[in-house]
């Protein structure tokens, strides 16, 4: 009997893979939250560029300045960032780049092949504030404090004189004639004086 030549072919016991496939995927937006977040933390950058990422939804002030692609494994992200003045934007950019790739890796899993910082511009509200701060303490020392300086200052205490008493008006005249009694005649004993005064000269 001659063999069937798929007989050689064919392995002669077939196992079937039976166990189901899972796997977990991410959407784009998560993906920038979690960047977004990430690069907002860190030192020296003053705030997130927006830029037409093409993510849509209720978070888009987080995701605002990041682009990212998500693959299966893998995932790419886009940094568009406004530094702070004075700050050194290279040592910046190198914390917003470890800050997003330790935060995705941790929370997904997914390996970040690469974290690009695009730096937009530089802002001086942080100097500004501090100018600001630094003239109103000048204002303190020069002694002109503004409205709200002034309502807070402390009242000066002032002695208090003590009151004087009213004297009645009866009181005063009643004094005034005992002065007057004590001190001067009346004018019935000054003519009895000069009369007494004018005999005794005319008996001499």
């Amino acid at each position: 009997m001659a063999k069937n030549k798929f007989d050689q072919t064919l392995p002669l016991n077939v196992e079937n893979d039976t166990e189901p496939s899972s796997s977990i995927t991410y959407a784009n937006e998560v993906i920038a939250i979690i960047a977004g977040l990430a690069a907002s933390e860190v030192e020296g950058v003053a705030g997130m560029v927006n830029v037409n990422s093409g993510l849509k939804g209720k978070n888009k002030n987080v995701t605002r300045g990041v682009k990212v692609e998500v693959g299966t494994e893998e995932v790419s992200v886009d940094l568009y960032v406004n530094v702070e003045y004075g700050t050194p934007i290279q040592r910046a950019a190198h914390d917003a780049q470890e800050s997003v790739k330790k935060s995705i890796e941790s929370m997904t899993g997914l390996h970040v092949v690469r974290v690009d910082v695009h730096v937009q511009g530089v802002s001086f509200e942080k100097e500004n504030n501090q100018l600001q701060a630094g003239a109103g303490k000048a204002v303190l020392e020069a002694g002109e404090p503004g409205e709200g300086e002034k309502k807070a200052a402390p009242k000066l205490k002032t002695e208090k004189k003590p009151e004087e008493k009213e004297t009645p008006a009866a009181e005063i005249r009643t004094e005034a004639a005992e002065a007057d009694a004590g001190t001067e005649p009346s004018a019935p004993e000054a003519e009895s004086a000069s009369a007494e005064n004018t005999a005794a000269e005319t008996e001499n």
